[in-house]
């Protein structure tokens, strides 16, 4: 904090109660001055040598034969007025960053100027801001929130604008000139501890972070703020990234509960212009922001009410960098009064929001493919698809979530490929658990939105075994695991599948001898008993091991199939194998698979097993082989 001593008599007013002051002398006061409620009993003579407009006030009272004045509307009230005179007495005054604004409009007031005398209190004060003041970091913010209270005069001798200047200045220098002290407590960027990819894994040693300024201007009011960092960004030679931390800082430090993803609304006029002023500033460039901190925005932009235009402008920036966010940034409340838990519909809109992005910036898209291969769109559209993934489970615990929601959600990313549909697979039977009264054709409907061909060794073993699943998916799912295990133990993408297997696959052979039992689609679509679902399991093991090691027995030689069947179990397993050898069946089960739009006759000329030998070959934990008893 710097100080300023004016004068060279030592302090001689007097206070006689809340609401006098005078001057202790033995010379008698000529003139009283109101300023508000306090009464000053002075001279006319120091006054009048330095102050042109109590001049002119003296020669009006005059006129009246009135020793008494009133000033009502002098900035920075009986205080301010209180260091004038005392400079005018010549008595020690002392100025420092939270009085001198009030000094200097006081003193503008009073028309204290050169003209009047030479070395007055304006220049004097001039000097102390432009030599100290505005030389300082601390003082220059302290500054500037005091002219907020002594507006219009402290715009009006462009103390505002010198206080802007210099604060953005300083803030805006090489961090190797930082010399003054300022407060952090944060971590810093990634990329000032080497963790950025964009250094090349170069870490460069910086003793002064380059966001060190901004906790300290977390102290000023959002109006003085916004006008802070307008002014940085109009200087330039700050990074978007370190603005945005700037704008995060100041949002964790002003809006309670923000950094939980709430927000406690206290006053909601001055939170509510606080987000959207945040939303103003926010960078133009992608990324200068994290995708956690504009949901943040979002949520709390929601739960204040804020402008259309400030929510679209944040959809549409969250929307760009969607793959960033984790689940937890998506669960977005419904409003009060809604049936479901979560904003399903928001979410939407991001992912709908991805999309066009996508579409819309292909030769970006190119670019980006050619600089960094290692992550190129198709990256961001597969995390994207398990963002959506793990939001569809937990949303699907909700009771009162309708099946339309949750599967047009899953159809926005049904064109991202992925590996793996263990994620949507885990959403489905989610849902199906927390919905159990849903009808068969919905049943059928939210789990055609999975591709059994793509789950892991772990989530056809739950799958087969899984009482919430239309018959139609266990018996798909322990189709695709035979081929699996088949195309495992071939070691090629040619596999000498079994005879039951070769006669399922479509395209196959339509000589069997053996006969099929026609189901209908009710059965289909129907829940299996525990029965089918037991005699399932032993046909996964039979196939499984029989591919393996030639024969029906588990591993420690014991037959999988002994010991008496009740007759439940008998009429099951004859059920099941008739399931297992029904053509007619399984071209049903590819039909999907045609009315999507592929080419037929490459489906019937190439088998699910050959399909399947590249993805097995990528991941080889779907080679291992269990036995299911």
């Amino acid at each position: 904090m710097k100080f300023m001593k004016l004068g060279s008599k030592p302090d001689s007013f007097q206070a006689d109660g809340d609401n006098i002051r005078y001057v202790a002398t033995e010379l008698a006061t000529d003139i009283v001055v109101n300023v508000g409620d306090v009464k000053f009993y002075l001279h006319k003579f120091p006054l009048l040598s330095r102050s042109a407009r109590l001049q002119k006030l003296v020669a009006n009272t005059n006129e009246e034969n009135n020793d008494e004045i009133y000033i009502q509307d002098i900035p920075g009230g009986p205080a301010a007025f209180e260091v004038c005179a005392k400079f005018c007495y010549s008595m020690t005054v002392t100025l420092n960053a939270y009085n001198v604004v009030a000094a200097r409009c006081a003193a503008e007031y009073l028309e204290m100027y050169e003209t009047v005398e030479k070395g007055n209190l304006i220049y004097k004060i001039e000097v102390f801001l432009n030599t100290s003041i505005f030389r300082s970091w601390k003082d220059s913010i302290i500054v500037l929130q005091t002219t907020k209270s002594l507006l219009p005069w402290s715009e009006e001798i462009k103390v505002v604008s010198h206080c802007l200047d210099s604060i953005a200045s300083k803030a805006s220098i090489d961090t190797s000139k930082v010399e003054w002290s300022y407060t952090y407590n944060r971590k810093k960027l990634p990329s000032e501890n080497g963790n950025d990819p964009h250094w090349n894994e170069v870490k460069k040693h910086q003793m002064v972070p380059r966001d060190w300024w901004v906790e300290d201007l977390c102290e000023l009011q959002i109006d003085l703020y916004k006008r802070v960092i307008t002014t940085i960004k109009t200087k330039g030679g700050i990074p978007a990234d370190v603005i945005g931390e700037s704008l995060k800082a100041y949002a964790m430090r002003r809006l309670q509960g923000f950094s939980k993803g709430m927000v406690q609304c206290g006053d909601v006029l001055k939170h509510r212009s606080l987000v959207e002023t945040i939303v103003w500033l926010l960078p133009t460039e992608k990324g200068s922001v994290p995708c956690s901190f504009l949901l943040k925005l979002l949520k709390a932009a929601i739960l204040l009410e804020c402008g259309e235009m400030g929510r679209r402008e944040l959809m549409r920036r969250t929307g760009q960098q969607l793959e960033e966010a984790i689940v937890t940034d998506l669960l977005i409340h419904a409003s009060p009064g809604e049936a479901t838990i979560y904003d399903v519909d928001i979410v939407q809109n991001l992912v709908e929001e991805f999309v066009i992005h996508d579409r819309s910036a292909p030769g970006e898209n190119e670019f980006q493919e050619i600089r960094s291969p290692g992550f190129v769109p198709e990256a961001s559209k597969l995390m994207v698809a398990k963002l959506v993934d793990g939001y569809l489970a937990e949303i699907a615990r909700d009771p009162n979530l309708p099946l339309s929601k949750f599967v047009d959600l899953a159809e926005m990313v049904s064109g991202f490929s992925r590996p793996s549909h263990d994620g949507l697979y885990r959403a489905i039977d989610m849902y199906l658990k927390e919905h159990p009264g849903i009808s068969k054709s919905e049943r059928k409907r939210i789990c055609r939105l999975m591709d059994c061909k793509k789950l892991s060794t772990d989530a056809c073993m739950h799958a087969v075994q899984n009482e919430r699943l239309p018959l139609r998916v266990v018996v798909q799912v322990l189709f695709f695991e035979q081929v699996r295990a088949a195309t495992s133990s071939a070691g090629s993408s040619t596999p000498d599948l079994p005879g039951s297997v070769r006669a399922l696959l479509p395209g196959g052979s339509h000589g069997s001898s053996r006969s099929a039992t026609t189901n209908t689609e009710e059965e289909w679509d129907a829940v299996p008993t525990a029965e089918e679902l037991k005699a399932l399991k032993g046909e996964l093991a039979t196939l499984r091991l029989g591919a393996g090691v030639g024969g029906g027995s588990d591993r420690s030689g014991n037959e999988l199939n002994d010991g008496p069947k009740s007759n439940a179990e008998n009429v099951a397993a004859s059920k099941v194998k008739g399931l297992l050898m029904s053509k007619k069946i399984f071209s049903r089960l590819w039909s999907s698979k045609e009315k999507l739009g592929e080419n037929s006759s490459s489906d019937t000329s190439e088998s699910p097993g050959s399909a399947n030998a590249e993805e097995t070959k990528s991941t080889p934990s779907r080679s291992r082989r269990h036995s299911v008893s």
